[in-house]
């Protein structure tokens, strides 16, 4: 009964944060080698279409796009799937790190017939994203980094204590605790979202992410594979990141040859929620870019 109580909860929550898009949004799921991807998906459905593709970072899932897939599908085929292990995804028992993540976005865009994308990821997203770049080229026509990690940044203690507060005992608590070091206001974030969150995290495999990667997936890509990355790049963060400094950011974006720099004001770590307007604009100018 518990577990029934958790998962209504968990579809609730899901549901509730997809309502705040603002359009029509489908709800899709694909088993490919025996896992099971959950993924939304909006906008132009027609083969001409650019394909957008969100990765969210750690903890929730695709929803944690919520402030934003609206604006991208006014242009663009929107995919947001839940990353393996995240969301209503599956969560095997598995390694975690960015080649097994980078091999699973590659399946999914596979079964999904895209050959080829423009890729947007948010903190550990970023990470994924970079590391599907790099496997991938071919298959990546401009990348977006949103306060990515995998730059080298360690967080810092405050944040990495809720961090590990919510991912081992997920609540109420521990998500207010960690939110004010990933938004600059409270408010500023959707109280679903990390209601979600939690609900994601007691369900079953819910912290084999946490337990099993051991931050694997974060770790710093060298310098000489930022070199490698030709796809013209836009890299935002916010300018009040209380997680990670931006300056490691700031670094990458006179590494990767064909990068540049987007510094949002009043906003933290999730900058895509903390100054949605803003940053939908510039994104937007980025992939409309020639």
């Amino acid at each position: 009964m518990k577990n029934l109580t958790h998962l209504l909860d968990r579809e609730k929550y899901r549901q509730l944060l997809i309502d705040q898009i603002g359009l029509p949004i489908k709800q899709k799921e694909i088993v490919i080698n025996s896992i099971k991807t959950a993924w939304l998906s909006a906008g132009n459905f027609s083969d001409e279409c650019d394909t957008v593709i969100l990765l969210h970072g750690a903890g929730a899932g695709a929803v944690t796009w919520y402030p934003n897939i609206a604006s991208i599908a006014q242009f663009y085929r929107v995919i947001v799937p839940d990353i393996v292990g995240y969301g209503e995804s599956d969560k095997p028992d598995a390694s975690y790190d960015q080649e097994y993540f980078s091999n699973w976005l590659n399946s999914f865009l596979e079964a999904l017939n895209l050959t080829k994308v423009y890729l947007v990821g948010s903190s550990q997203g970023g990470a994924i994203a970079m590391r599907f770049t790099l496997e991938y080229s071919q298959k990546v026509e401009k990348l977006v980094l949103v306060n990515s990690t995998g730059l080298g940044a360690k967080p810092k203690f405050l944040p990495f204590l809720g961090m590990v507060w919510m991912n081992l005992l997920p609540s109420k608590l521990a998500n207010k605790f960690s939110s004010r070091y990933l938004v600059v206001k409270s408010k500023n974030k959707s109280q679903y979202h990390g209601y979600y969150s939690i609900e994601v995290i007691k369900s079953l495999g819910g912290k084999n992410v946490f337990l099993q990667g051991k931050g694997a997936v974060v770790s710093k890509i060298p310098e000489y594979d930022l070199k490698k990355i030709k796809q013209k790049t836009l890299i935002i963060v916010g300018e009040n990141d209380l997680f990670f400094s931006i300056n490691y950011s700031e670094l990458a974006s006179k590494i990767i040859p064909n990068a540049k720099l987007r510094i949002i004001p009043s906003a933290g770590h999730m900058a895509s929620i903390d100054q949605p307007k803003i940053f939908n604009e510039i994104l937007i100018e980025f992939l409309k870019e020639n």
